[in-house]
């Protein structure tokens, strides 16, 4: 689960880290009472979406030369009209795609005078099972073009859990990021701070990009990116509270109202299977086959009739679907409870595309009957290249 930048700063000002004041704006008519509550003389006034590259993005709607998602006033009122202008709009950059993501809430915050930008992070690094830091002198929009062109500008080490946290850990980032003095004690500090902030909410990732060094030598957290683990979020009742739906895709957001583990993705082949790794076998030999899957979508080892017919309308409800592969291996579930639930959605939302199906394992012999005897234009598949091939002839012609 992702939050908003003016929700993360609330959350590190809360710990303690430095980070400027500001005010969330939901509706234009808020926008100069907000920008009046703060000191000036420079405001920033950011478009609040779930997505990088706001500064570098630009509205569709926008007029020629219009500025970015990320735009400095030097009054309340310029403030003011700034967020009306974004308010409403859609904002595209690199990492929401061409459709973009609608700005439906804004953060004006006091502007900072910047001596240099650097970056850090925390993250998950799944290949030790620990907490990692992350950092480079090199902060700011261009990070992505670092890590590709000159890595050896980054600095990444992970954290024993067995110790947690130690202030060498803080020197090691303040010496490889070039501060001296009081900056080196600040450092340590704010590391100690951020690494319990992500163990206590039991984040995925923290990113902080600029990290800044202001005028005066003193560092200050200028933006702000959390993600928090989703199998948690029950433990967290204040972060579940930060959730932005509209944020998220809505496909997805009906999933997870029914506990299926499901991700949207570009293709044409809509894909139900039980099981991640099955899940994942589908999709490779769907694109080996020549054509890409649509989702990911696990329905689990004990999916029920009424979660298999939710699945199915997901799936249906992606218009760019062409095509829709249930493959199932029976272990834990029962191949007559998949049959049953894909006849169901089938006689629910109907069958506007060609539906493959392939089963195997318990109770198989019984899924295929409730399929055969269904009366519905299904085409049968033996095992999982038969049923790829099949799929893939059936879309493409």
């Amino acid at each position: 689960m992702n939050i908003h930048e003016y929700q993360a700063k609330a959350l590190l000002r809360s710990y303690g880290a430095p980070v400027s004041d500001g005010r969330p704006v939901m509706r234009a008519e808020e926008a100069k009472t907000a920008a009046g509550e703060l000191d000036g003389p420079l405001w920033v006034v950011k478009a609040q979406i779930h997505a990088g590259g706001r500064g570098k993005g630009s509205f569709k709607e926008a007029d020629a030369g219009e500025k970015g998602g990320v735009r400095l006033a030097r009054s309340v009122e310029e403030a003011a009209e700034e967020a009306k202008k974004m308010l409403g709009r859609t904002l595209v950059t690199h990492q929401t795609g061409p459709a973009g993501k609608q700005v439906n809430r804004i953060y004006i915050e006091d502007g900072s005078e910047i001596e240099t930008e650097l970056y850090l992070a925390l993250l998950v690094d799944r290949a030790t099972s620990r907490v990692s830091f992350v950092c480079s002198t090199e902060g700011g929009m261009d990070i992505e073009e670092v890590a590709d062109k000159t890595p050896e500008k980054i600095l990444s080490f992970s954290v024993d859990p067995a110790t947690g946290y130690q202030p060498y850990h803080g020197r090691r980032i303040a010496f490889s990021l070039g501060l001296k003095g009081q900056q080196v004690k600040q450092c340590v500090k704010l590391m100690d701070t951020l690494y319990r902030l992500f163990i206590e909410k039991d984040m995925e990732m923290l990113e902080i990009n600029p990290l800044i060094v202001t005028d005066k030598g003193d560092l200050k957290c200028l933006d702000a990116k959390m993600g928090f683990d989703g199998n948690a979020i029950y433990r967290h009742d204040d972060i579940a509270a930060l959730r932005d739906e509209t944020e998220e895709d809505s496909k997805e957001l009906a999933a997870s109202k029914y506990d299926l583990n499901y991700i949207a993705l570009d293709g044409e082949i809509g894909c139900m299977v039980n099981g991640a790794g099955l899940a994942m076998a589908t999709m490779d030999i769907i694109k080996l086959k020549g054509a890409e899957p649509a989702n990911f979508l696990d329905v689990g080892g004990g999916a029920t009739k009424e979660k298999v017919t939710e699945a199915f309308k997901i799936i249906t409800s992606d218009e760019n679907v062409k095509g829709i592969l249930v493959n199932i291996f029976g272990g834990i579930m029962r191949c007559d409870v998949i049959a049953e639930g894909v006849i169901a959605a089938v006689k629910e939302v109907g069958l506007q595309v060609p539906l493959v199906v392939r089963l195997e394992g318990t109770n198989v012999d019984q899924g295929k009957e409730i399929i055969n005897n269904s009366g519905l234009d299904v085409i049968a598949a033996d095992n999982l290249s038969d049923a790829a091939e099949k799929i893939v002839k059936a879309v493409k012609g």
